[in-house]
């Protein structure tokens, strides 16, 4: 019934945006000039997925506010059939720019890019290599490494957790960052804390293989629960607000790490958030979208690549962990930050964006 009553949800929510975001007769009045038109397409974890496709939505809405001769407007996919459908759709109502979000995405923009060689088109987390598609992408391994680090530092059992959607890189991207991070306090202070559902070396672990049930969320994270883990990430989208809400419910047995978007501005369960590795998607978004509509050409190579040293990662404040965090751990995690953006530390992953 919950999953039922979101899409609904989802559908009113799709149909408000659409008429709120209609273009009024006066707006703009006077300049005579013809409106820049973003178009956006969601993947299957639609518009409210707490996290890449809202953090689109936001950079798209972040565009129009800086620039109010930008119209916006989004569809969401129900399924991945849609994808192209989808785009060719936007294509046909001649949009300046449209933007596809998520890895699940790549193969069906690229096509679509191939077809219209003239349309400008963006996708997130991907990178499929077509003159006319402007990759932001996101070296959340590096964030990730942070959080494992600390996840590390504030374990009790001595064992923390992370599952992702499904295994692509940019879901795996996350997860071998963090369980790096949890080596390198290993090896920093002569520990042993184990990751549970993910091992980087054999690219094998848990995933729910779905971005929005959160009951498939929340039986990955019950598994890894009952095998000791204290401390977990979900990497799963729409599906991880299970596990959020199952720790919330736990009073205290395990706490969560989130990720793409700070959690405590995203999801209804702040409490047990310890922080959010944050994939800065409104930014690179905000910023693709001005330079086009300011008649720049967005350039595919090298396109964007966030990193800790240019903001384009980072990780969240702890917020209600801020006095549950030590002193140290804080400063710990702050110079590995330092260390990381200076080269000093070099985080790898098999799905590490190229540069």
């Amino acid at each position: 019934m919950r999953i039922a009553s979101a899409v609904m949800a989802g559908g009113l929510v799709l149909g408000a945006a659409a008429c709120g975001e209609a273009p009024k007769d006066d707006n703009g009045a006077g300049d005579g000039g013809k409106k820049y038109s973003a178009c956006m397409v969601t993947d299957v974890g639609g518009i409210d997925d707490k996290s890449f496709n809202t953090s689109a939505w936001k950079g798209l809405q972040e565009a129009k506010k800086a620039n109010d001769n930008i119209d916006i407007k989004y569809v969401a996919s129900k399924a991945e059939a849609d994808y192209e459908v989808n785009l060719t759709g936007y294509v046909n109502q001649k949009c300046d720019f449209i933007l596809a979000v998520g890895g699940l995405m790549g193969d069906a923009t690229k096509k679509a890019a191939t077809a219209n060689p003239n349309q400008q088109f963006g996708i997130v987390d991907a990178n499929p290599g077509v003159d006319n598609i402007y990759p932001m992408q996101f070296d959340t391994a590096q964030a990730g490494f942070q959080a494992g680090y600390l996840a590390a530092g504030m374990s009790k059992t001595g064992k923390v957790g992370t599952y992702g959607g499904l295994p692509i890189p940019p879901v795996t991207i996350f997860m071998d960052g963090f369980a790096d991070g949890v080596a390198y306090y290993n090896k920093a202070k002569n520990k042993t804390v184990q990751v549970l559902g993910w091992d980087k070396a054999t690219q094998k672990g848990s995933f729910t293989n779905d971005f929005s049930k959160q009951d498939e969320g929340k039986k990955v994270s019950d598994a890894l629960v009952a095998q000791g883990a204290d401390i977990i990430m979900p990497v799963a989208g729409g599906a991880g607000l299970g596990t959020t809400a199952a720790a919330q419910a736990s009073n205290g047995k395990f706490s969560v790490i989130w990720v793409d978007v700070d959690g405590c501005e995203s999801t209804p369960n702040c409490p047990v958030l310890m922080t959010t590795v944050v994939k800065n998607i409104p930014d690179a978004v905000k910023e693709a979208v001005l330079k086009a509509a300011g008649g720049e050409k967005l350039q595919a190579k090298p396109g964007f690549v966030g990193t800790l040293a240019n903001n384009g990662v980072s990780i969240a404040p702890y917020h209600d962990f801020d006095s549950k965090v030590p002193a140290d751990l804080k400063a710990e995690v702050d110079k590995i930050k330092a260390d990381i953006a200076a080269g000093t530390i070099t985080v790898t992953s098999k799905a590490q964006p190229t540069k």
